[in-house]
């Protein structure tokens, strides 16, 4: 799972100083962090013990009546230091009923980290901000997959990876992919595209930047797809969900290649 919201904040802040063109962006995930720390304590709290949810079961397990109690207090203070358009959309999303903020939520928990596009890509990111300390909360309960899975789907929740993992394993690195939506890991074969199941390694260049020497994007020019992946075996300090928000230089890389990333991370960095 991914590392607790007290080191994704404090990573955030050192990537700010080998990153400063990335420094709003990781400003800004620190408060995300904050708000959202906050949120899964509570949630913690009001969760009965021995709740687990049955494999495959994750999504219907969220219920949305346990977040939105929560959802003014954590958007009212995370509003004060959103970038002035999505500031203005909190408050507007403040302003709605209960049951249409409910209802943004829950359509999230139904497409969050899927292909279906967001209708609205500021109450998508709302949402996210809501759901995923509950969704992480969740999926930490479960038991972890098998060994090797060749599904490139979450096994928890069915969602698409928002980027690859290599962690340390004797002389080289074993690969992992991190879900979008409920933010765990399961190990994935080294030569296999993560969105269409490509295996020649003549499809499946991989890109390095002198920038980011443990960053490295993962393409297939079969189905035009591409993942960032994090290699700990060159920086075992790196924590994922958050060095993937700062390599922004590698989406503009990739879009100008035309590879489309399998799904983007919570900021669409």
């Amino acid at each position: 799972m991914t590392p607790g919201y007290d080191a994704r904040m404090a990573r955030a802040e050192f990537l700010i100083g080998d990153y400063p063109f990335a420094a709003e962006i990781l400003t800004y995930y620190a408060h995300i962090c904050a708000a959202q720390q906050k949120l899964r304590g509570d949630l913690e709290r009001s969760l009965k013990k021995g709740n687990v949810p049955g494999a495959h079961d994750l999504r219907e397990q969220l219920d949305v009546d346990r977040v939105t109690p929560h959802a003014r207090g954590m958007l009212e203070t995370l509003g004060k230091y959103s970038p002035g358009p999505l500031g203005a959309f909190i408050a507007e999303f403040l302003s709605r009923s209960e049951a249409r903020q409910a209802a943004a939520l829950q359509n999230y928990i139904l497409m969050g980290g899927t292909d279906q596009p967001a209708a609205d890509s500021r109450e998508q990111l709302v949402a996210a901000i809501l759901v995923q300390p509950y969704a992480e909360l969740l999926a930490a309960k479960l038991a972890n997959p098998p060994a090797v899975i060749e599904g490139n789907l979450c096994p928890k929740c069915t969602a698409r990876p928002v980027a690859g993992v290599l962690r340390v394993e004797g002389d080289g690195g074993k690969r992992f992919l991190l879900c979008s939506f409920c933010g765990s890991e399961w190990e994935f074969r080294r030569i296999l595209c993560a969105y269409c199941g490509e295996t020649r390694e003549s499809s499946l260049p991989v890109f390095v930047a002198e920038k980011f020497p443990h960053l490295r994007v993962e393409a297939c020019d079969t189905c035009r797809h591409c993942l960032r992946t994090v290699d700990l075996t060159k920086d075992g300090n790196a924590i994922p969900v958050v060095d993937d928000l700062a390599a922004i230089p590698l989406a503009l890389w990739a879009e100008e290649y035309g590879y489309t990333r399998i799904h983007n991370n919570l900021l669409g960095t």
